[in-house]
């Protein structure tokens, strides 16, 4: 009997242990470890990485007794709701009111209606986009704390993403429901106004535009990365409108572009940026005080700012890094311009578009900036420096000293006639410049291959008209050389704005490459362009006596572009002994695809050491890679090193910033 009372007895008292727990309300808490990847996850996860609120705003509708997804839906009655709440207000209010109204833009525009582009879908998505740009400003700027109280704040980088988020959607979502070929003076939504003002960016003043398409969300297959600068504002690329004159017409051959009447005085072939970085940012019109005038006051404006040119905006008083994509204009030229395509079909002369060569400034003019000229090699475009282009625009000591521009030509052409067009190219595009401006002087040459034959003798000075004429007699030679047509092509005078130039994988002797089989048999699918022959033959038939017995002359001498690269070519027998003027600071980098330090061996394959190397280069750099070696990262860095020393040559930079 006392056996069976014992165990009733414990189990009465295990019984009533486990009523006191209960009825006591005590909660039992266990550990349980969860991956760094979830912890990160839940901390900086919002609306913008997942389908769901961001664990703060999650946070605080669960205190207010709110359900998310109808929060979701209808924000502005559970904003009105925690407005009630006084233990809820300020940073946690703000934030979360932001987020609501962004997820209900993120859910519209989504939506079939506001795929489909319904009128009263897009105003819905516009307003709540409003009431999120608004909230996040107010949280930023005029609550209890300032931005550089939280600077360590995940928060704080989740709201200012949803700012720059749903003003990039209300400025797309405003341009889809209002198309327009010019930026518009202002902005309405429902009771708001948003005033444009451009007064910062002058070059986009009166401008028509073929779009102004947010970066944002912008990638490049083509691009390794995408160079940012993170801050407040909403990153943006404007794309010009082009002339369409210019752009339709063919592009006639121009035998001598350094005296030809261009239209308004000003060669068609050199283009100014049409691809614009921009950064918008919205703020209050008139100055306020409170966070009720940025809710509720109707007037709001939208700042454009050029991020090249401004790094740093006054917003609310103080100062703030101005958000900027400095890849993406570059990466929309390259992307919707095809040049790649265009250069091999020149080639075969399937392509009248490069007729002539044309050169690109990939941002606007800067005066004070030093100009970096490229020009590429052998069937290739501007997309030949896509890696060297977005690493100086990546860098920001070499994006703040340094503009590109791009030079585009036939690479069938004669290397001597691609020479002068591009001599004339660039004598043109830098007379255009002010003398006194700091971009007239010290800019610095880059070419690959052909592109680094085509650039030393664009710095070098020689006079190759005896050479090249060898059945004139002395007579005829003199009077050619008077010629300006001839004598310019023959008589060398190196561009004086140029002091620096990098030869990569250069040929100046020539490669037997070009005289294998498999080459040769190209070189006679590759044509000369035939508006050159035709402009060669109209001249036979000029009044101009001298200029008839030139076009003889070298009519039966004409090879194409990839002949004269061979190292047996007349070509090279009249210009790999010619060397930069005297002075001149000039680098080689080449490849080498061998496991020899042996420079007889060294080759990238298609260039043998011995060609490329050059006497008097201040460095010379070989690297492991092929003849494609501008793309290589070893390259690029030779690269940023070579033009950080030509800042701190000039004292324009020093190493200790």
């Amino acid at each position: 009997m006392n056996m069976l009372v014992l165990p009733l007895r414990q189990h009465l008292c295990i019984l009533s242990l486990f009523s006191i727990l209960i009825t006591s309300g005590c909660q039992l808490v266990s550990l349980k470890k969860q991956t760094l990847h979830t912890t990160i996850s839940n901390e900086r996860n919002s609306i913008l990485t997942q389908k769901k609120l961001s664990e703060a705003s999650l946070n605080v509708l669960y205190m207010s007794g709110m359900d998310a997804k109808i929060c979701m839906q209808t924000p502005e009655i559970c904003i009105a709701d925690l407005e009630k709440i006084p233990q809820i207000q300020g940073e946690q209010f703000l934030s979360t009111a932001s987020e609501l109204y962004l997820s209900k833009a993120l859910a519209l525009s989504e939506s079939y209606n506001c795929q489909a582009n319904n009128e009263d879908c897009l105003e819905q998505e516009l307003q709540a986009l409003d009431k999120s740009i608004r909230y996040s400003y107010a949280y930023l700027f005029k609550s209890s704390r300032q931005p550089q109280d939280r600077i360590f704040d995940n928060r704080q980088v989740q709201i200012r993403d949803f700012y720059n988020q749903a003003l990039n959607q209300l400025v797309n979502t405003y341009s889809e429901k209002n198309a327009s070929a010019t930026i518009p003076s202002e902005i309405k939504i429902g009771k708001s106004t948003y005033k444009i003002d451009i007064d910062s960016y002058q070059k986009l003043q009166g401008k028509q535009l073929e779009k102004f398409t947010s970066s944002y969300n912008m990638n490049f297959s083509g691009l390794r990365s995408i160079n940012r600068r993170d801050g407040f504002g909403s990153d943006f690329v404007a794309v010009l409108h082009a002339n369409e004159e210019t752009s339709e017409k063919e592009n006639p051959y121009i035998l001598d572009p350094l005296t030809y009447n261009y239209p308004n005085g000003i060669n068609p072939n050199i283009h100014k940026a049409h691809y614009l970085a921009s950064t918008l940012v919205a703020e209050p019109q008139n100055e306020v005080t409170s966070q009720s005038d940025i809710l509720k006051s109707p007037d709001f404006k939208i700042k454009i700012y050029d991020p090249y040119n401004v790094e740093k905006i006054n917003v609310a008083g103080k100062e703030y890094s101005l958000a900027a994509n400095f890849s993406a204009p570059y990466g929309l030229w390259l992307a919707e311009n095809n040049l790649g395509a265009a250069a091999y079909l020149t080639l075969i002369d399937r392509n009248q578009r490069l007729n002539m060569p044309h050169l690109y400034m990939l941002e606007p003019y800067n005066p004070n900036k030093k100009v970096i000229v490229l020009v590429h090699g052998l069937a290739s475009s501007p997309e030949a420096w896509i890696a060297v282009t977005n690493e100086i625009m990546g860098d920001k000591t070499l994006r703040e000293h340094y503009q590109v521009w791009q030079i585009f030509y036939s690479t069938n052409m004669p290397i001597l006639e691609s020479r002068f067009q591009i001599y004339a190219l660039l004598k043109q595009a830098f007379g255009s410049l002010n003398p006194e401006d700091p971009a007239a002087t010290n800019a610095v040459l880059i070419g690959h291959s052909m592109g680094g034959i085509i650039s030393r003798l664009l710095v070098s000075n020689a006079d190759i008209s005896k050479e090249a004429l060898p059945m004139m007699s002395q007579n005829a030679q003199a009077r050619m050389r008077k010629h300006p047509v001839i004598g310019e092509r023959l008589r060398m005078q190196a561009i004086q704005n140029f002091d620096r130039v990098i030869f990569l994988a250069a040929p100046h002797r020539g490669t037997s490459y070009a005289d294998r089989w498999f080459t040769v048999t190209a070189r006679k699918i590759i044509r000369l362009p035939s508006t050159f022959l035709k402009t060669l033959t109209d001249t036979l038939t000029s009044y101009d006596d001298d200029l008839k017995d030139f076009v003889r002359t070298i009519n039966n001498q004409l090879q194409n572009g990839p002949s004269d690269l061979s190292n047996k070519s007349e070509f090279m027998d009249l210009t790999s002994s010619i060397t930069p003027k005297e002075g001149l600071v000039f680098h080689s980098i080449m490849g080498n695809i061998t496991k020899s330090d042996d420079p007889n061996t060294i080759t990238d394959g298609i260039v043998p050491y011995k060609s490329a190397h050059l006497d008097g280069a201040i460095s010379e750099k070989v690297i492991k890679g092929g003849h494609s070696i501008q793309l290589k990262p070893e390259s690029v860095l030779e690269l940023r090193r070579i033009l950080s020393q030509h800042l701190i040559d000039h004292g324009l930079y020093n190493l200790k910033n």
